[in-house]
């Protein structure tokens, strides 16, 4: 009898260890507040740190300046134009130092006397003319693809052009027209009228 009672209680005593075995291998596999704690630090760490480096990326970026286009001061158009406007310039200075044409009395005493071909009237004309033909030449350099046969002259760029070479070639004829005469011939209508064709020319693309 009392070695059945003494197995009984070596058996109890083995569920009971067993059982409390079993608890503490439960006990370590449940999951814990602290483990999620932990989890969701380092989570937060990681979202800390990308702000950090995204922070830094952003602010890594330079800055740069917005600086203002500056068109250079001398180029082929601005001298075209330039020789334009001064072509308009020694034409009125031209007319203006102009010694007067024909006579109305005495005649042929003014005929007689030697013509003034070097003197200021003279010598602005004749750089009137070197800077009208400037003026076209640079014009045909940077401007040469502007003219086209099939927009017709209602285009304003043909009609800038028609009307400077034609401007030009009239003040031309009348400076050789007068260079070549013995006496005083009339050339200052020529002249006059080709000076205006030149500024309407400039007034068109103005």
């Amino acid at each position: 009898m009392k070695g059945l009672k003494f197995m009984n209680a070596a058996m109890m005593c083995l569920v009971a260890l067993s059982g409390t075995a079993f608890a503490q291998d439960a006990a370590f596999e449940l999951p814990r507040v602290s483990d999620a704690y932990i989890k969701d630090y380092d989570s937060f760490k990681l979202a800390a740190n990308d702000q950090d480096v995204s922070g830094s990326k952003a602010g890594s970026v330079s800055v740069v300046k917005n600086s203002t286009f500056e068109p250079p001061l001398i180029t082929g158009a601005k001298v075209h134009q330039y020789l334009g406007l001064g072509t308009i310039v020694l034409a009125g200075m031209t007319a203006l130092t102009a010694p007067g044409e024909g006579c109305e009395t005495n005649c042929a005493a003014v005929a007689q006397q030697p013509r003034q071909t070097n003197g200021t009237h003279a010598k602005l004309a004749k750089a009137t003319v070197a800077m009208a033909g400037a003026a076209i030449i640079t014009g045909l350099i940077t401007h040469w693809d502007d003219f086209h046969v099939a927009d017709g002259i209602a285009d304003p760029d043909n009609q800038h052009i028609l009307l400077g070479v034609t401007g030009a070639a009239m003040m031309a004829y009348a400076v050789n027209k007068s260079k070549n005469s013995a006496v005083p011939v009339s050339h200052a209508g020529i002249a006059e009228l080709g000076a205006l064709l030149m500024v309407a020319a400039i007034k068109i693309t103005w």
